[in-house]
């Protein structure tokens, strides 16, 4: 063999940098498109109603909500009740999915407008929890995503003791993980990019490696975690670039959106661990403690994550009321469909050859439309200012 075609083949065989980081991390994959999880084989899928959203406007997924709405149309459920059992099958529809690629676990979040309320967190888990039992999928392959706040962490401490796993989400500090830990819950999810987007704006300068205030605060939680022998996965999220994710090689988990995945996969060049379990168990940390009143002074007092906790809420809420927008539009013409199918507008008359018909039945079509969107607007709307 000629020294060009073995080193031809050495170099076949290295391994990409999304390879190398499988070997220590779980990689998960941060979306609810099926055909990138598919392509990168990542071990979990983490999902929320904006990335659902985003996807049932592509064409190859859109059936996927006319199949909840062909299931659900005896469900006797109406307005805002109807909107909310939708979303949730359909959560659960694209969960499911996903779950049909991956082999490990799935995270569905919960509506981020009861991250304030402890037992509508609670009922809300509980029923997605039944909605993937009913499909026969095991609780141990869900995690219900919950908001770091003091409610959503009481919520997620009962889900915990009821079996249910969660995974607390919009993380921003050591205290919040701390707190996390303490209710014993199954994984976190510290922001690594929305702590480097706050930074660098207020401080008006770019961050890279190791200084990177994000990259700094997933590491002070891991060290904490390991420190104290916490069991509790520590997983880095929302990432702005791919030497946030080589910063933490090593981390329990990381959650990695389909195209920063697809830059990892490109590059062969060695990756080096970062964060060793063994290696800050020597480190000097003391134990923090906490009450609800220390929480919460503690996180007023870090004006970054307390800004971008409340922020991240209200951005997930908006996602929850576009994707309920988009559902209701769809029920109000599934409805106004049916109705003129079983003769409720007599004047439209279907498959008639006079001239006349035909724009008659198009101007119905276009007031069944226009009702249809300004119904499910008004019904919304409602729902979010009550």
């Amino acid at each position: 063999m000629s020294t060009v075609v073995a080193e031809t083949k050495k170099t076949e065989t290295k391994l990409n940098q999304l390879e190398q980081l499988k070997k220590f991390t779980k990689v998960v994959a941060d979306t609810a498109d099926f055909e990138s999880i598919k392509d990168f084989k990542p071990e979990d899928a983490t999902t929320n109603p904006s990335l659902v959203y985003a996807a049932t406007q592509k064409q190859q997924y859109g059936h996927l909500l006319d199949e909840v709405l062909k299931d659900r149309k005896n469900s006797e459920l109406s307005g805002q009740a109807q909107i909310e059992d939708v979303c949730d099958h359909l959560l659960v529809q694209f969960g499911s999915d996903i779950l049909e690629i991956v082999p490990g676990r799935v995270s569905t979040e919960t509506d981020a407008r009861l991250s304030f309320n402890v037992e509508g967190s609670i009922n809300k888990a509980r029923r997605l929890i039944q909605l993937y039992e009913e499909r026969k999928i095991p609780r141990e392959r869900v995690l219900i995503k919950i908001a770091s706040t003091w409610e959503g962490l009481l919520a997620a401490e009962q889900l915990q003791k009821e079996g249910i796993l969660c995974n607390l989400t919009l993380m921003f500090s050591l205290p919040q993980a701390v707190r996390a830990a303490e209710a014993k819950v199954q994984l976190i999810s510290p922001f690594v990019g929305r702590i480097y987007d706050w930074y660098k704006k207020e401080m008006k300068r770019d961050y890279i490696g190791s200084e990177d205030p994000g990259v700094q605060s997933v590491s002070e939680i891991y060290t904490y975690y390991k420190k104290f022998n916490i069991p509790t996965e520590v997983m880095g999220a929302s990432f702005r670039n791919i030497g946030q994710i080589r910063e933490l090689a090593g981390c329990d988990c990381l959650t990695i959106s389909p195209e920063l995945m697809k830059e990892l996969s490109e590059s062969t060049e060695p990756l080096e661990r970062k964060l060793d379990p063994e290696k800050v168990k020597s480190a000097k940390i003391d134990k923090l403690e906490l009450d609800e009143k220390k929480f919460r002074w503690l996180l007023n007092e870090n004006a970054m994550a307390y800004e971008k906790t409340g922020e991240g809420i209200r951005k997930f809420a908006a996602d929850v009321v576009k994707l309920e927008k988009f559902v209701a539009v769809r029920l109000s013409l599934a409805r106004e469909r049916s109705e003129v199918r079983v003769g409720r507008f007599p004047n439209v008359q279907r498959g008639s050859n006079r001239a006349g018909d035909s724009t008659e039945h198009g101007e119905h079509r276009s007031a069944l439309s226009r009702n249809a969107i300004d119904s499910a607007f008004g019904q919304t709307a409602w729902f979010f200012t009550r």
